[in-house]
């Protein structure tokens, strides 16, 4: 199997040296070079092509999000993968928009570190198992706000109508149950298909059954005449 390259960037030695140590273990993975801050390993750059680069977000000279962005101007294929003490995931997320591959904690790191670059040589996305819950949380929060965002908001009465077109009633029906004009039901009538982007009665009726607003009817006949 081809050697995996790999290299080290972090401004304690300690640490480089002790990463470097472990990832010589396996006769696959081989490390490249090293530097001590950003400014550095963009040198480095200039004259080899890694696989992957295991990056200390918070060095000197050339940090953060800026050092991600100007290593994948220089070499746009290659993998990034964080290495960092900070609990953050507001940081994750500002790194993986930069193009980061992976975020792995220095405290996950005697445990996970070639599980992460397994995972991200296949091509994935990995996540430090510290972090894992709160990213899925912070996602969780965002898609229900998303959903909320978007879903059309129907008035009581319309709910009402929706119901009971649902449930196959007539416009005469349906004026009658909520005493209203047949003029009116029909004004609700158009404003949920607006709201809702639906043309038909049919449209409505197989909504209200989707959603939960009406049973489904065991001989539909797309009532409101």
């Amino acid at each position: 199997m081809e050697s995996y390259h790999i290299i080290l960037a972090d401004d304690h030695a300690l640490i480089r040296s002790g990463i470097k140590r472990t990832i010589n273990e396996r006769g696959d993975l081989n490390v490249l070079g090293e530097a001590n801050d950003g400014m550095e390993l963009l040198n480095i750059l200039n004259d080899v092509k890694p696989h992957m680069i295991l990056l200390d977000i918070s060095m000197p000279n050339l940090r953060g999000v800026e050092a991600i962005h100007e290593i994948k101007l220089k070499q746009p294929r290659v993998k990034i993968l964080i290495l960092t003490m900070h609990r953050d995931v507001e940081l994750l997320h500002l790194a993986v928009a930069a193009g980061a591959d992976g975020y792995l904690l220095k405290e996950d790191a005697e445990v996970e570190l070639f599980s992460a670059i397994e995972t991200i040589r296949k091509g994935r996305m990995y996540v430090s198992p510290l972090l894992q819950e709160e990213v899925t949380n912070v996602w969780t929060r965002t898609c229900r706000g998303i959903s909320e965002s978007f879903a059309p908001t129907l008035t009581p009465r319309e709910r009402q109508v929706l119901k009971l077109i649902g449930e196959g009633k007539s416009k005469k029906e349906i004026a009658n149950l909520l005493y209203i004009s047949i003029h009116t039901v029909e004004h609700h009538r158009e404003n949920i298909l607006d709201k809702l982007s639906l043309k038909t009665t049919a449209d409505l009726i197989r909504y209200a059954v989707r959603k939960g607003y009406a049973e489904p009817l065991s001989h539909p006949s797309h009532a409101m005449p």
